[in-house]
């Protein structure tokens, strides 16, 4: 069998994890078998679809690496991949099924219909029981395809296995509406069936929605694909997945300092692993890897701790002048500028100090904002904290050894304030705090001697004097 799998995202919002991890599956499958890779957007919403939401929905793909065959942007052979489009195409098989007997139209109000559930429920029957063609037909109103009632339907499912739904469980559902626009059962299916999709992949929330989708694909003329219906995502507490929990938009995911690699590796392992052992590996080894068999029916648990820790691995393994291509924009923003020549060189030789103490690419700017500006922000609490009684005389013992360096590097840094610290009899949190706060703004900086030797011998020195002049102000806080 030649492996079509599509994802059929609907733009009526930003995507979301969900909806990713379901078109990296889908993705991860194709390439691995060599099949077809379909982005088709499902806009039969038109109230609520806008082109913003199928930007943010293409250009999430693009930023994870998920390639597409065929779809929109790219085209192919089957006309077009918005729905949008297809709505005369729709109508058309509907009447079609109606034509067949297969379909029939239906005008009952939602009260009437309510009231059929109420019935069947009173009756302790299945609340669709009762939703079945009118004995008397009508040419108005909504399409209802007509289920069978004669048999089961029954099915394998790749991760759930062998999948069973009487026919009673399965109302007469809506197809076309009476608008004249299609339910998202009769547009789904149908293009699946045009588009020759071999492979349904998709979250276990629309496992009720198959048995729907198993019939109407014959009554098309199609045969049905093969379904994988993934387990659901839950939080580290055992719940549903939430927006406390990270169920949120990838976009947020990108402006929030992950990268690319490490969203696709942890997705991946949401509901599959690569074997019993490794979390970390690369595309190609997913790929090489990746097979149905190994997706797991159990919850899939979303750890953001895990994501994070996951993404500092990455970011630790970055080629240090692909750190600072990644981080640079991070940090030019936060100042509101373009770092110039020489602001470049300090900042690369402070990178790789920086890059082992990120986990993500937004932490960066505030470890080296101090480098690049003079007025830059000290943490109130951190001053505080080490700015305490007799920290004047350390600083100014500090400064005094500091002026005294013949080279400005941070082996005779780290000599001459180690030697200070023996000299006073106090520790490193008495005597190195108050010059990182002093000098960086922050009690959490890179490595303190490296971060001096990068600022220059005048900078520092001029930082530690206006420390000692604050700390002697009328009033301040000690």
């Amino acid at each position: 069998m030649s492996v079509r799998v599509r994802i059929a995202p609907s733009p009526t919002g930003l995507i979301h994890v969900g909806n990713v991890r379901s078109a990296l599956f889908n993705w991860l499958f194709a390439r691995h078998h060599k099949g077809t890779f379909i982005v088709r957007i499902d806009d039969t919403d038109v109230e609520r679809s806008l082109r913003e939401y199928e930007v943010d929905i293409l250009e999430g793909f693009r930023w994870l690496g998920l390639d597409w065959d065929e779809g929109v942007e790219v085209g192919g052979p089957h006309g077009s991949y918005r729905q949008s489009d297809r709505f005369g195409r729709y109508r058309d098989a509907a009447h079609d099924l109606v034509d067949r007997g297969l379909a029939y139209y239906d005008d009952r109000t939602p009260e009437q219909l309510e009231e059929l559930r109420t019935r069947a429920q009173a009756e302790k029957r299945h609340p669709n029981f009762y939703i079945r063609q009118p004995a008397e037909p009508v040419r108005a109103g909504a399409i209802r395809f007509s289920v069978p009632q004669d048999r089961p339907i029954e099915f394998e499912d790749v991760v759930r296995d062998a999948m069973r739904f009487e026919p009673e469980t399965v109302d007469d559902f809506v197809i076309l509406r009476s608008d004249g626009l299609p339910t998202y059962h009769l547009a789904s299916t149908l293009d699946d069936v045009e588009y020759e999709i071999s492979h349904v992949i998709r979250g276990e929330d629309l496992l009720p929605s198959t048995p729907k989708h198993i019939l109407l694909s014959r009554a098309l003329g199609g045969t049905p694909p093969v379904y994988a219906h993934l387990p659901l995502l839950f939080g580290p507490d055992g719940k549903k997945l939430s927006k406390r929990h990270g169920d949120t938009s990838l976009a947020a995911y990108r402006r929030g300092g992950y990268l690319p690699e490490a969203m696709l590796n942890f997705m991946s392992l949401l509901g599959w692993s690569l074997d019993s052992e490794r979390t970390i590996f690369t595309r190609d080894e997913a790929i090489a890897a990746f097979d149905l068999d190994r997706v797991s029916k159990n919850p899939a648990i979303f750890d953001l701790e895990k994501l994070a820790w996951l993404n500092g691995e990455y970011i630790r393994a970055l080629a240090p002048a692909d750190f600072i291509e990644r981080v640079m924009p991070q940090v030019e923003a936060s100042l509101g500028r373009r770092l110039n020549d020489s602001e470049r060189a300090r900042f690369s030789t402070i990178a790789p100090l920086v890059q082992e103490r990120t986990k993500l690419l937004i932490e960066a700017p505030g470890q080296v904002a101090w480098l690049f500006s003079e007025h830059f922000d000290i943490d109130p609490e951190a001053w505080t904290k080490v700015m305490v009684e007799g920290t004047a005389d350390v600083l100014a013992d500090a400064v005094d050894r500091l002026e005294k360096i013949d080279i400005w590097e941070s082996e005779s840094i780290e000599a001459a304030l180690r030697s200070m610290l023996e000299d006073l009899a106090i520790n490193a949190r008495q005597g190195l705090q108050p010059l990182r706060v002093a000098v960086t703004g922050s009690s959490v900086s890179p490595p303190l001697f490296e971060s001096l030797a990068v600022l220059g011998r005048q900078r520092t020195i001029d930082r530690l004097r206006a420390a000692i002049e604050r700390l002697g102000a009328p009033g301040h806080p000690r």
